[in-house]
């Protein structure tokens, strides 16, 4: 009995050791009673600070949108769209049922305001306008979400359409849901529309549209930026949200809350306990200069190494900073380097176990130096010349 026990407790052991994202949530907390699934989770780190049947497969209704919105976000930023491309709508998307903002056959709408429709009211039309500007048809779109909900390494996602509309073989998970958003807010400039409350569409058209935000706590939760609600008769009241304070982002994922009411009352508990709970020490905010580098007989000699990516730590309220230790570990580094290499690594230790990483990547191409160039560093460095 107690070598069982043993060999239980090593498994056990291990299996948290190498997971990615533990849960750091105390025993007994109960948040999200009513809610079929749920994830608290920190946006700056990914680690999990809440989860209940994360894993369940089930109908995401709305929340779909957010792979919608991220696959408009990378299109955006690798210059495939505009915000001002023009996007005519197919008789497809004109006759999505359901939150719409009316789009008439024909018509041509701006990218952004596209983006704002589906962002804010959470419109079917535009999403599939969307999906058949990017991919060219909302199947071969569908094609390029679930190809990128494999590249997040999403095990219970799978996608029949771009908006959330009740379909066979259409589901997702709170963690799931939870790991998109994160990949979402890698885009900040996405909260632009996802914080809004109310605004217009053809505000100066004999059509104006008013809209409104599906998401309530955006206004009565301080700090929501966002993401996406849900509902459907068959996945019940969904959203995920997030919201931010210093340098602290969190995203909630709530799915099959009996009502809007309790759904937006369970997110805001969820929220309470991450903030008051925890909060972030930054370590190095994108940008930041990390180290220089001297790279013999490279050309050029000096290369620095800047954050490509926030590095933060999530800790609890009282912890001391001071128990978290860093330092730079290098790679054999030696010219000719590539573009994109990794020449090493930041990491963040505390008592002798890693806990944060972030890789130091080249920048450049930085070639062999030729003898002659050799040489001139040589006399340079003998006669002291700088």
């Amino acid at each position: 009995m107690m070598k069982r026990f043993g060999i239980m407790l090593v498994v056990w052991f291990v299996a948290f050791a190498l997971c990615p994202f533990h849960v750091f949530a105390e025993p007994g907390v109960e948040l999200a009673a009513q809610a079929r699934s749920a994830v608290l989770m920190d946006a700056l780190s990914g680690k999990i600070l809440f989860e209940k049947n994360s894993h369940e497969k089930l109908p995401p209704a709305s929340i779909t949108k957010v792979m919608t919105m991220l696959l408009i976000m990378e299109a955006l930023d690798q210059g495939k769209i505009s915000l001002k491309d023009k996007v005519r709508v197919s008789e497809k998307a004109a006759t999505m049922g359901g939150s719409q903002i009316f789009l008439e056959p024909g018509e041509e709408m701006s990218v952004e305001d596209m983006l704002k429709a589906i962002a804010v009211a959470s419109a079917n039309d535009a999403a599939v306008a969307m999906a058949e500007h990017i991919g060219g048809t909302e199947e071969h779109f569908v094609e390029l979400m679930n190809k990128r909900a494999a590249e997040l390494g999403l095990k219970n996602t799978h996608f029949q359409n771009s908006n959330g509309l009740p379909a066979d073989n259409h589901y997702s998970s709170a963690h799931d849901i939870a790991v998109m958003s994160r990949e979402l807010l890698k885009h900040p400039e996405i909260t632009k529309y996802t914080g809004i409350y109310e605004d217009y569409l053809r505000k100066n058209s004999p059509k104006p549209f008013w809209l409104v935000n599906t998401n309530k706590l955006v206004r009565f939760y301080p700090g929501v930026n966002g993401l996406k609600t849900g509902f459907t008769s068959e996945a019940r009241f969904c959203l995920t949200a997030t919201a931010k304070r210093d340098h602290m982002q969190v995203i909630a994922v709530v799915m099959g809350e009996p009502d809007s009411k309790i759904r937006n009352k369970e997110v805001s508990q969820m929220l309470d306990y991450a903030f008051n709970q925890y909060t972030n020490l930054m370590v190095y905010k994108k940008g930041d200069l990390i180290a220089r580098k001297q790279v013999p007989k490279g050309k050029p000699e000096w290369v620095e190494f800047r954050a490509n990516r926030p590095l933060g730590l999530l800790i609890r309220k009282g912890e001391d900073p001071k128990s978290y230790h860093k330092q730079i570990i290098w790679n054999n580094i030696e010219a000719p380097i590539k573009k994109g290499q990794v020449l090493g690594k930041v990491q963040v230790s505390k008592e002798g176990r890693a806990v944060a990483e972030l890789e130091l990547i080249s920048t450049q191409d930085i070639q062999k130096a030729s003898m002659w160039s050799n040489f001139k560093k040589t006399l340079r460095k003998i006669f002291f010349i700088d």
